[in-house]
């Protein structure tokens, strides 16, 4: 089937099933439609560069009608720390019917801190105020991988990292701070919802970095990964989908627009948006297909103009975004969840929080990562054919030069430009292949790889009871490959275990390790996720993966054990 129309034509007779729709509030197009002034007082962006709100300021009324047009079901706010009066904002949602996810980005670039840390929590009023009105949906922790990793991002008076100070620590103490301090966040954030009689919300980590998924959800938040952006979408989405399994969490997806390509269309900010109308087409369907709880954009400045007195110019991107949610969406019901999706390869590591730089492991400026985590980039390298690097797992690694940081040297008052260049680069793709690989930490039992006809296991370290649940998997029928200096005395040989296959490797390179590879890891032209009976089948349709076409289809059965 094309990628203009992946799926069959929707049942009738009932609604469609589908992710929540939602849209992220802006960051410099217009002033906040409740906040006013007060967010132009503020930084609103991550970039460092103070930027103006480039278009007459809106009423709140205008914005919400606005995104009643743009059919969002939620609206994802961030809080404007100096702003302490929600009510307004609270009740124009509930009246337009319109959910809202707090989230904390502006805290964590202009304070107020959690002591020791360069964290802003929203305080528990807002909380309850939020669930007494029947609308929150979440609350959003903005990229807490990266803060945690990199302390000095927003607070350069002292390194103090997201969830606690790491420096000196071993991985292991390192992520025990890490979890102490994430289920006391959500504790905190499970106390104030229920103080107003309302049901658990989750607590959301939205990434930039492909690291820290497991340890967060594990502690009990949940994955909502960014798609487009800097990011290799099958590892992204292969690393945060197998994650909610292990840990039976919700997926949310953001579809972020910041990113690292230029071209002839309305650009806010260098890199903003950093994805052509076309990718952008094709990143929102790969991201529905995925089946995800809820499916958001970053952000609102891309998709409009506001002209003044109301009147709201869909941007090209905005002209996708409205043929996405209005006609792509109701026509395409899914029969499937993101909590159906099973490995046919899985890649068992820990965490290291190592992207491809291997500095500052968790935060720790006294360490880097060690050596045998970079196995888990040669293990995608092998698993993708080749077509994802072996020596990081995002762009932010040495190789890639962002075509964006040519238009640094543009005043930040000249924007928005018309065309951030007269011709579109394509550093940034949606492509490569792989064969429904989902990542599993090292605290995997073996019925959590019951799928799995290959396992690799790859990383820094493993214990001594997920060894065992391997033995068990490769008896019962599965290919265990497996990182020679994981493995106990006993277990240090290849051989065959039962109905299956124990291969140890030192490098992917070897003979035996590609031969199991090549028997699991499926087309070179095909990346694929199965989903209980049905099998997503993802192909690039333009050159470097710009565009993609989709193809559901029925999965093809393979009990192993």
């Amino acid at each position: 089937m094309t990628g203009t129309d992946p799926l069959p034509a929707p049942l009738s007779g009932s609604p469609a099933p589908r992710p929540s729709l939602g849209i992220q509030g802006p960051v410099v197009a217009f002033q906040d439609p409740w906040a006013g002034g007060a967010s132009d007082a503020i930084m609103r962006t991550g970039t460092g560069i103070p930027i103006p709100s480039q278009d007459p300021a809106p009423s709140s009324a205008d914005f919400v009608a606005a995104l009643r047009e743009l059919g969002a079901d939620f609206y994802v706010h961030h809080v404007i720390p100096t702003v302490h009066d929600h009510a307004a904002l609270l009740r124009d949602l509930d009246e337009a019917g319109i959910d809202v996810v707090l989230g904390n980005e502006y805290g964590n670039i202009n304070g107020p801190y959690v002591e020791g840390t360069n964290r802003y929590d929203l305080p528990a009023d807002l909380l309850r105020d939020a669930t007494a009105s029947g609308r929150l949906a979440g609350v959003l922790y903005d990229e807490p991988e990266h803060l945690q990793i990199h302390a000095d991002q927003y607070r350069a008076d002292a390194h103090l990292p997201h969830f606690g100070q790491t420096d000196g620590l071993g991985a292991e103490d390192a992520i025990a701070v890490i979890d102490t301090t994430v289920r006391d966040i959500v504790r905190d954030v499970d106390a104030a919802v229920a103080g107003s009689g309302g049901a658990a919300v989750p607590v959301l980590a939205e990434q930039v970095f492909p690291v820290m998924f497991h340890t967060l959800a594990r502690a009990g938040m949940t994955p909502a990964p960014k798609v487009m952006k800097e990011s290799f979408q099958p590892l992204q989405l292969g690393t945060a989908l197998g994650a909610a399994r292990q840990y039976d969490r919700e997926l949310w997806i953001c579809a972020d627009l910041w990113g690292p390509d230029v071209g002839p269309w309305l650009t806010r900010a260098p890199g903003f948006p950093g994805h052509s109308p076309a990718e952008f087409a094709s990143a929102l369907r790969l991201a529905y297909l995925f089946a995800p709880t809820r499916l958001f954009v970053e952000n609102i400045d891309v998709l409009v103009r506001h002209r003044g007195a109301g009147a709201f110019e869909r941007t090209a991107h905005g002209e996708v975004w409205q043929e996405f949610a209005r006609n792509f969406v109701p026509r395409h019901p899914l029969h499937w969840s993101h909590r159906d999706a099973r490995a046919d390869v899985a890649l068992v590591h820990a965490d290291d929080s190592d992207f491809g730089r291997g500095e500052r492991p968790f935060g720790n400026r006294a360490a880097t990562a060690p050596a045998a985590a970079r196995s888990v980039f040669a293990a995608w390298h092998a698993l993708s054919h080749g077509q994802l690097p072996d020596h990081g797992s995002c762009l932010h690694i040495p190789g890639y030069d962002f075509p964006r940081h040519q238009l640094n040297g543009i005043e930040r008052s000249r924007f928005p430009l018309d065309a951030g260049a007269p011709a579109q680069t394509r550093l940034h793709g949606l492509f490569q292949a792989t064969r429904s690989v989902l990542v599993f930490d090292e605290h995997v039992r073996a019925d959590q790889l019951a799928d799995a006809g290959l396992i690799v296991v790859a990383g820094s370290r493993l214990p001594g009871a997920t060894l065992e649940a391997l033995r068990v998997r490769a008896d019962a029928g599965a290919t265990v490959l497996v990182a020679a200096w994981l493995c106990d005395g006993e277990r240090a040989k290849s051989e065959r275990v039962g109905r299956g296959k124990w291969v140890v490797y030192e490098t992917f390179d070897e003979p035996d390790a590609q031969e199991a590879v090549a028997a699991h890891a499926g087309a070179a032209d095909v990346w694929t996720q199965r989903f209980a009976e049905v099998e997503l089948r993802i192909r690039a349709a333009s050159p470097g993966g710009e565009t993609l076409d989709f193809e559901i289809a029925d999965a093809p059965r393979a009990l192993i054990g």
